[in-house]
């Protein structure tokens, strides 16, 4: 397994070790020694969550205020531009965003710690998605960070998609500026 930095304190891309021959593959996709050894992070996974999307569906960007959620996320099927903001207050880099393309081919997994809003887009004609997290779902404490805020600064790749398929939830969703005035930010342990 190896872990590469991606320029925010905590996020990281997962680079799992394929065994592959003509038959095809195998992978460890979670191997907790491994990942405390690769990352220098503990964690405890309480939940597993897969999701099937259509080409063009934008799924986020989600967080839980309180009990924020740490994830662990991968394609087995497709492709997705996956995206994480650090919404955690006092962080150096507060409000920015980093984004990468998962899928079933490249393997990819992305560790997403506590305190960022989440979300993908369906590049291929359908995606599965997995992941796993470190809080149980609690839908009273689940909040929409607005995927094209312009202060995010997002670059989503829409060329080929056009206008996203959203979620009622994640089309009214608000602005990093008005969750911040609200004080909705993610409570930190």
């Amino acid at each position: 397994m190896n872990a590469i930095k991606t320029g925010i304190d905590g996020l990281l891309i997962i680079e799992p070790t394929l065994f592959g021959d003509s038959r095809g593959f195998f992978q460890e996709s979670w191997n907790e020694r491994e990942f405390h050894a690769a990352t220098g992070t503990e964690v405890h996974f309480v939940q597993d969550n897969h999701s099937r999307s259509a080409r063009g569906v934008l799924r986020g960007l989600h967080y839980q205020q309180k009990r924020p959620q740490a994830k662990l996320v991968r394609v087995v099927s497709g492709c997705v531009w996956d995206v994480a903001v650090d919404l955690r207050p006092g962080s150096a880099s507060f409000g920015k965003s980093f984004a990468c393309e998962l899928s079933a081919d490249n393997h990819r997994q992305l560790w997403i710690p506590e305190g960022f809003a989440h979300g993908f887009l369906v590049l291929s004609e359908s995606a599965d998605f997995l992941y796993k997290t470190s809080e149980y779902w609690t839908p009273a404490y689940e909040r929409s960070l607005l995927w094209s805020d312009p202060e995010l600064g997002i670059d989503w790749p829409l060329e080929s998609i056009g206008q996203p398929t959203l979620a009622a939830k994640d089309a009214a969703a608000r602005s990093l500026s008005a969750l911040q005035h609200q004080g909705e930010l993610p409570e930190m342990h």
